[in-house]
Order: structure tokens, then sequence, then C-alpha cells
């Protein structure tokens, strides 16, 4: 009987060490996906934000203090997106193991090369990153960067199963690999399309593609604009046209619906992340989906 007791608390014990899980609690719907991606089911995922939401501006609320004060790892976007309220959300969480420079703080753009790195800060001029544009999440390529690092994070996290988490790692990067190889060739008829941008959200996205930017709607970033400025870029794509006028799905479409009355240039609304729409329900999907919408609105 002992015997018996003590191989069954051997196999208790095993199982619960094989399933350690890893909560972690994702700024963003992209982090979320990816989190769950690398990690399989040895992590548990919660996404503060949803895909029409405006991560920039979201409220450190009581449901989102208790879900950050039992994670293990925060995974966020970092590059002051979630300035206006994460710090006080690791405050008030109490969590130490979440809080800036701990193990289980990951910021996304520690981890790759910024773009749009202001020479001065001057907050007149609207919502300006200190760090560089933060939007890293419309680059597949800078979401492979990210995921080996997170993947790594995973194995110092949760050691016991770091084989499990190589392999998962292994996995994604080979599929991921194969997605961008199509998604380049799929695209290659996009290479140069002038474009009209709401935000200063795809920079990553343009530089991939190699599109051509040639006005942005918002003169102040994060500040709706003008009739007058919307005036201005009416006259400038007389000079130099563009094929499409872009925005997030999460925005308010007024200024684009404007200028797209005005000029009769078509608008295509891009999901920007997970859950922007219906279509884009997970990582692949979301370029899927992206690339797709802008094939069809260059034709």
């Amino acid at each position: 009987m002992k015997s018996f007791l003590t191989t069954s608390l051997f196999f208790i014990l095993f199982s619960a060490t094989a399933q350690a899980e890893i909560n972690i609690f994702a700024c963003e719907p992209e982090w979320a996906a990816l989190s769950q991606e690398l990690g399989g089911n040895k992590v548990t995922t919660y996404s503060a934000t949803t895909g029409l939401q405006d991560p920039h501006y979201i409220q450190a609320r009581p449901s989102l203090i208790a879900k950050a004060r039992r994670a293990d790892l925060l995974v966020c976007t970092g590059a002051e997106l979630e300035a206006g309220w994460l710090p006080l959300l690791q405050r008030k969480s109490g969590n130490a193991a979440i809080q800036q420079g701990a193990p289980g703080a990951f910021m996304a753009t520690d981890y790759v090369q910024l773009t749009a790195i202001p020479t001065q800060l001057d907050r007149s001029q609207g919502h300006i990153h200190a760090a560089g544009n933060p939007h890293i999440q419309t680059s597949p390529v800078m979401l492979l960067e990210v995921a080996k690092i997170l993947s790594m994070r995973f194995q110092q996290l949760d050691p016991d199963n770091q084989v499990y988490y190589e392999q998962r790692w292994t996995n994604f990067e080979l599929r991921w690999q194969a997605a961008i190889n199509k998604w380049q060739q799929q695209v290659a008829a996009l290479q140069g399309l002038p474009i009209v941008i709401q935000h200063n959200s795809w920079d990553y996205l343009i530089d991939w593609l190699k599109l051509e930017k040639v006005a942005t709607l918002e003169i102040k970033p994060g500040v709706p604009p003008s009739i007058v400025d919307l005036n201005k870029i009416v006259k400038q794509l007389e000079i130099t046209p563009a094929s499409v006028v872009i925005h997030a799905a999460y925005q308010s479409p007024r200024a684009s619906d404007w200028l797209v009355e005005k000029t009769g240039i078509p608008k295509v609304a891009l999901p920007f992340t997970i859950g922007g729409n219906e279509s884009a329900s997970d990582l692949f999907s979301l370029f899927d989906n992206t690339l797709q919408l802008l094939l069809d609105a260059s034709k």
C-alpha cells in the first residue's frame, strides 16, 4: 500500500510539473496570440485589449489589475505605446514579477530596431513616441525576431519545460518563414503602390511591402486633422496621386471618408491586429487578410 501511495504521489507531482503553466498578461491581441503559438498548453494568455480598441487609451480598471496581479509574465509592445495605463496597472497590481526590469516584464520593442525616433520632443506636435514608432506587429519579419526572444523568456521562467518551448519555437519559425515567403510572392505587385494613411501606424508594413507613402492625414499624430489640413492634402494629391487610403479598423473613418468623397480614391480598413475584423482571427490570418484587402483595393 505504501509503495502504491508513493508511486501515485510521484505521478501527481510529475504531472503537475509537466503541466506547469506561465500565466501571461498580454497588452495587445498580437502578443497574446504569439505567446499562445510559442507556449502551447504550457501557458495561459489574456489580452488586455481587443482589435477594435486603441491601445494608447485604455483604463487600468479593476478587472485588469486583478488579471495583472496573477500574471507570471507581462508581454506588451512598449516604446510608450501603453504609457497612459500600463505603469499604473503594474503599480496597483502589487505583483513584483511584472514590474519594469523584472524577468516577468517583456516589452517587444526592446528587441527590434525602431524607426521614426524623434530628434527632439515637442508634445505640442501630437502623440509622439520618444523611443520611435511602436507598431511593429504590422511587420511579420519583426514579429519573428520578437518570437525568438519571447521563447527564450519562456524557457527562463519555466526551465522544466525548456525542450517543449524549443520545439514550439522551431515549429513556429518554420511555419512563419514559409508564410512570409508566400506573402512576399503574393504581393509583389504592390511594390511602389502610392498610399495615403490616416495615422503613422503602418511604417513597418510599408517598409516590408515597399509601398510609397505620399500623405498622412494626421498632421499631428493622434490629433484628428482639420478641414484646412485635409484640403492641403487634396491639393498635394493633385500633384502626387495615391491609389489607396488606409486606416486601421479601430480608428474612426471620418477623415478617410472625407478624403475619399473629395478625391474618389478607394479606401480600405485594415485589421491592424487580431480581431480587427472577423477574418483576422490569428497571426497567420491577420496577414492573409491584410494583404488580400490591399490587393483588392489596389485593383
